[in-house]
């Protein structure tokens, strides 16, 4: 495995749950991370736990679905830091609701902030990953949040499910174009993660498939993994790393499914 001591990382939605938690584990490994979120102040104290543990960060205030914001984010982590070496976009909502009641405003924000803040990240990243250094292009690992939803379906999720699956052909595409420039791209793809996001989701859930909300957790959320257990932030924040440090194209364009056996391929 090769280090990436020295590197540079953005880290979308990093400022609470998975994406804090990947941020403070790629600061762990050395490489000096933004810390991208809606949430200013959020990402300003998760900047500065990075510091005073002696790691380096940079916290940006960013809405994903802003191009403007996007690109002026970018440009500022790659000012402070030299370049960008990494990107992970994880930044991102759910919305619960059967198709029919779905609103249109809640699809259409839903695919903003999964799909158009992947693509616009990716855009903006990509031109300080191709950069000509010595002959070769400096190259790079894009990293998409996506879910064991970017392979199965469930009911209530149309909108976040069309989302991760997106997210497949995304990260498939940029493996194809990016290969030659030493760009490599996966999609990490978590079971349910005990944070805020799925915790808001049990009495919704309860609520629309008229169950418990301890039976929304036990038969819904955990029914079909292997040991009954809950993927963790740190489990998924060290796949993370693992493809961050994975030496060569070897390893690209895949989807890492982290789900205590959720859904197994």
């Amino acid at each position: 495995m090769t280090s990436i001591q020295g590197k540079s990382a953005i880290v979308t939605g990093a400022a609470s749950g998975i994406g804090r938690e990947i941020a403070f584990e790629l600061a762990r490994a050395g490489a000096a991370v933004a810390i991208a979120d809606l949430d200013a102040a959020g990402a300003q104290a998760v900047a500065g736990e990075i510091a005073a543990g002696g790691g380096r960060a940079l916290a940006l205030a960013m809405d994903v679905t802003d191009e403007a914001a996007v690109e002026a984010g970018v440009e500022r982590a790659a000012a402070e830091f030299g370049g960008v070496d990494i990107l992970v976009s994880n930044a991102g909502i759910q919305i619960v609701n059967p198709i029919e009641q779905f609103a249109f405003a809640d699809w259409k924000r839903m695919l903003a902030i999964h799909l158009d803040g992947a693509f616009l990240t990716t855009k903006a990243v990509l031109p300080h990953m191709y950069r000509d250094e010595g002959g070769r292009s400096r190259g790079g690992t894009v990293i998409y949040m996506g879910s064991v939803h970017s392979h199965l379906a469930s009911p209530l999720k149309s909108a976040y499910v069309t989302a991760k699956h997106g997210l497949l052909g995304l990260a498939r595409t940029l493996a194809k174009e990016g290969g030659r420039r030493g760009v490599r791209s996966h999609v990490v793809c978590p079971g349910f993660v005990r944070t805020p996001l799925v915790d808001k989701q049990i009495p919704e859930q309860a609520r629309e498939l008229g169950i418990s909300e301890e039976e929304v957790v036990s038969r819904v959320m955990l029914g079909h993994t292997v040991d009954g257990v809950f993927t963790t932030v740190e489990d998924v924040a060290r796949t993370v790393r693992f493809l961050c440090e994975f030496p060569s194209a070897a390893l690209t364009g895949q989807s890492i499914v982290v789900s205590h056996g959720w859904h197994m391929q």
